[in-house]
């Protein structure tokens, strides 16, 4: 595999926390559900972005509640 990354390849948000929330169905790590996660390598770049353009909200939405259950605090800075 090449060091050099194709100009319109969009690279997977997966931060390797890789453990999904029960209660959201969301990954801890990345914030996405186990369908995007499964099928990223299948999507388009616009499909991936569109997907990463939905994480902030995401995170913003569940984040407090996830990092509570997994007995974290979360810093919004």
């Amino acid at each position: 595999m090449s060091a050099l990354v194709d100009e319109g390849e969009v690279r997977s948000p997966c931060t390797s926390v890789c453990t999904i929330d029960d209660a959201t169905g969301l990954c801890v790590g990345c914030y996405r559900s186990l369908d995007e996660i499964a099928g990223w390598i299948g999507l388009s770049a616009d499909q991936k972005r569109a997907v990463i353009a939905k994480l902030p909200s995401r995170r913003a939405l569940h984040g407090d509640a996830i990092e509570s259950r997994r007995g974290r605090t979360v810093r919004n800075d």
